[in-house]
């Protein structure tokens, strides 16, 4: 428990180390957050006043330290345009978050299915096939595959709609609208994970419990299922918790490419106005997702490997 805990204080401290980082890139790139609010015809005077309003002519330290410490008590401060960025989260991350928990169930179903598949018929004519079909998924970035999944699905033949439509909730206004962006997301990580777990099991596989096992008759699935799949584990649940980290960077290029209500137009804005409080919140958002998932693997990964430390 005591290195347990250790472990989330490390972690607690490299995500405060991003956030720092991430307020330094934020200040460095190019542009004036007070003249992107006010517009270009803003008077020097004017957009002095407004960088004294939202505090940009103290030094960043100071502004870093003022954010974080209003972060340890659930307040991310306000937008540079004014809107408090509590309420901002609140309406575009549960969209994001159903975005990336969809992706992240098609790509575990998907990449158990198909490694378990590749591991044990490994000379078959289709599992010849997973070689340089989860090498090519690997290879190829979201936007492209989401270009491709567009112009196929979409334009050519007109079963899915190209861009998300809301409903008064703010999610997508029906299921179909979902399909292309998991696809989307989901294909490149299924390709490494199918080879992550087919990996851990061959692995797994030459233990000599298991041959034991297979000598003593037990069918295929009970050998996978009670001698490998255990020690597999491991592996297994780490590669997808960092997969959660992928999904939620490769969301924000994706809900861009379908105009999906998430995070992603909004972390594009405020890039764009240099809105160093909202940028930091995203980050800040999905370093906690992401913080959660590695606790819940370590957790795993201790369970599967009681008894034999």
């Amino acid at each position: 428990m005591i290195s347990f805990a250790r472990l989330l204080l490390r972690r607690a401290g490299l995500l405060v180390a991003l956030l720092a980082t991430v307020f330094v890139a934020v200040d460095l790139l190019p542009g004036n957050t007070a003249r992107a609010v006010l517009g270009r015809e803003a008077t020097p005077e004017q957009i002095a006043a407004k960088e004294h309003q939202l505090g940009l002519d103290r030094p960043m330290p100071v502004r870093f330290w003022d954010w974080i410490s209003g972060v340890a008590t659930g307040d991310f401060g306000r937008t540079a345009r004014g809107r408090s960025v509590n309420e901002l989260l609140v309406d575009k991350f549960p969209p994001t978050l159903l975005l990336g928990g969809l992706a992240l169930a098609v790509t575990v179903f998907a990449s158990l299915a198909l490694g378990a598949w590749w591991a044990t018929r490994p000379g078959s004519a289709a599992t010849r096939l997973l070689q340089p079909a989860t090498t090519t998924a690997v290879a190829i970035p979201e936007f492209v595959i989401s270009t491709v999944l567009i112009l196929v699905f979409a334009l050519a033949l007109g079963w899915l709609p190209a861009v998300t439509i809301t409903d008064r909730s703010g999610f997508p206004a029906g299921p179909d609208m979902l399909v292309l962006p998991v696809l989307a997301l989901a294909l490149p990580q299924i390709g490494w994970n199918t080879r992550v777990v087919r990996a851990a099991l061959a692995d797994a596989a030459g233990a000599p419990h298991v041959e034991s096992a297979v000598l003593d008759g037990l069918s295929t699935r009970v050998v996978l299922a009670r001698h490998v799949l255990p020690f597999a584990l491991p592996t297994i649940v780490a590669s997808f918790a960092t997969t959660v980290g992928m999904l939620l960077g490769g969301s924000l290029v994706v809900e861009t490419i379908f105009n999906y209500p998430g995070l992603g137009a909004v972390l594009a804005g405020s890039v764009a106005d240099r809105d160093t409080s909202v940028v930091a919140a995203v980050v800040a958002l999905s370093g906690v997702v992401i913080v959660v998932m590695l606790a819940a693997a370590d957790g795993i990964r201790s369970w599967s490997l009681r008894g034999r430390r």
